[in-house]
């Protein structure tokens, strides 16, 4: 979708600027263009396509479609959902706002959020080729279980208060309205969505910036120092280590190749992977516009709590 854009800075960066792709200020420059440009677009479009879509269809309707039925299965279809979405955990973020201000339930918004980038079938194809279907299949089964079961644990704590941008209100039942001109609905969603950007984006910026420096210059050698044993505590230690870091599942694919390559224990390896793709630095940063520090800090918790849950089976399991 972004790959003429991906060129186009990498031209830029490479070829203009002279800076070598191997070079840290390279690195850094060419993933914080490609991917400002990216999220922002993402947000703008998406926001604006689910406002106008939401003016013609009442939200009710789609919380009660989800109270008629047993409350696992919206975290199932929305785990599930993440896998058709190949988005980073930045990328994930405009799409979870916009269930939001469609008035998803949190609990199921965040069970996407956490799969988005976590079990995108870019990820699985890699898996698949590098390390065969017997890794890939535990990998979707567990990254599933942590998004379906992390969103639940999330749902139940009753934390909507703690969402900071409130979805527009609820029109009263049977509340009947005259018809509205398509060209008034297109203005209303684009209105809406300028006035979000403006809210977020400058944490976009700043997150990605993070994620940008980061991408450069943290070395790979120093995950393999601290994390590359078979401790107990080697999965929660690459948990902790993979949070500060920002990349998706496909750009982060070979370092773990060359991770478990060197020694790393397969889980411990997967549990970094999960860490790098499902929680950043940058995603906090930009859900803080979004969400209170509290939301943020549950939410960190308990997937980096199911994230080295499953390195440790994947250890058991494949040792």
């Amino acid at each position: 979708m972004f790959e003429w854009w991906h060129r186009l800075v990498s031209h830029f960066v490479f070829e203009t600027l002279g800076l070598s792709p191997e070079s840290a200020a390279g690195s850094a420059l060419d993933f914080f263009l490609y991917d400002t440009v990216k999220i922002l677009v993402l947000l703008a479009v998406i926001i604006f396509l689910i406002t106008f879509v939401r003016s013609y269809f009442p939200t009710e309707k789609i919380r009660d479609w989800l109270e008629g039925k047993h409350p696992i299965v919206g975290h199932v279809a929305a785990a599930v959902f993440g896998i058709i979405t190949p988005f980073c955990s930045c990328s994930a973020i405009p799409l979870f706002l916009g269930f939001i201000q469609a008035r998803i339930p949190l609990g199921v918004t965040f069970s996407y959020l956490i799969s988005a980038p976590m079990n995108n079938e870019i990820a699985i194809a890699m898996l698949f080729s590098l390390f065969g279907w017997k890794v890939t299949a535990l990998y979707i089964g567990m990254g599933l279980l942590v998004a379906i079961v992390a969103g639940i644990v999330i749902g139940k704590m009753h934390l909507e208060d703690e969402v900071l941008i409130k979805p527009p209100p609820v029109k009263p039942p049977h509340f009947e309205e005259a018809p509205i001109p398509v060209k008034e609905r297109l203005k209303e969603a684009w209105d809406y969505t300028l006035d979000l950007l403006k809210k977020v984006g400058l944490y976009v910026l700043a997150g990605v910036g993070v994620g940008a420096f980061i991408h450069g210059y943290v070395p790979s050698e120093l995950i393999v120092k601290y994390a590359g044993g078979d401790a107990w505590y080697a999965v929660p230690l690459a948990t902790i280590l993979g949070v500060p870091m920002y990349s998706s599942a496909a750009g982060i694919m070979p370092m773990i190749e060359a991770l478990t390559q060197k020694g790393m224990l397969m889980g411990t390896a997967l549990s970094l992977m999960m860490a790098i793709t499902a929680l950043s630095l940058p995603e906090a940063m930009i859900l803080k516009k979004i969400l209170s520090v509290k939301l943020i800090a549950i939410f960190f918790g308990v997937v980096a709590v199911g994230i080295m849950l499953t390195g440790w089976v994947f250890n058991a399991v494949l040792s």
